[in-house]
């Protein structure tokens, strides 16, 4: 395990123990091969940023974290319905279930700083993992629908962008690097 140590998401059944709280949890696992598979990725992907993201906006004592988790929330929820109503669309019949090894730490226990210092640790190797999955989905021209493209691309762009500001606060509040 990573410095953080062993964790897993709450309430999730399909944890098999992955390295979460490393950004390496998924690894191999997360390699998109097409459309279906990046839709159907990336869907538990956004769920437990989301979930993340409730836990932070009930905990969290700072504004900037709260707005922060809102964003997250509103955003990635809007995103998953567009997957979802893409693949009941274009490929229906087929099973959208797949195996998701959490990457994040179970953030429950926690509040405070201390709360927004797991989150921000954890969310930025979350986030780099669907930068890399849409750059991934993007270069290899995967779609079979054009307007996977730009929703590929926003994902990229909305999350790196949001990789940035966390490493900000990481650094500025507690003079952390995301690694560590």
């Amino acid at each position: 395990m990573g410095p953080m140590g062993p964790s897993s998401m709450a309430g999730r059944s399909d944890s098999t123990g992955g390295m979460a709280g490393t950004g390496m949890g998924m690894g191999m696992g997360m390699e998109v091969r097409n459309e279906f598979d990046y839709l159907t990725r990336m869907i538990p992907h956004h769920d437990e940023a989301i979930v993340a993201a409730k836990v932070l906006q009930q905990g969290t004592q700072r504004q900037e974290m709260r707005t922060f988790a809102a964003s997250i929330i509103e955003t990635q929820a809007a995103e998953v319905r567009q997957m979802k109503t893409w693949l009941a669309a274009w490929y229906p019949g087929r099973d959208t279930r797949v195996t998701y090894n959490p990457m994040m730490r179970d953030l429950t226990r926690l509040g405070g700083s201390a709360l927004d210092r797991a989150f921000l640790e954890d969310m930025i190797p979350h986030h780099m993992m669907a930068v890399m999955m849409s750059q991934q989905f993007l270069v290899a021209n995967l779609a079979d629908h054009r307007e996977v493209v730009p929703f590929a691309r926003n994902i990229r762009d909305t999350q790196q962008n949001e990789i940035q500001t966390m490493a900000r606060w990481l650094r500025d509040w507690f003079g952390a690097t995301h690694g560590g």
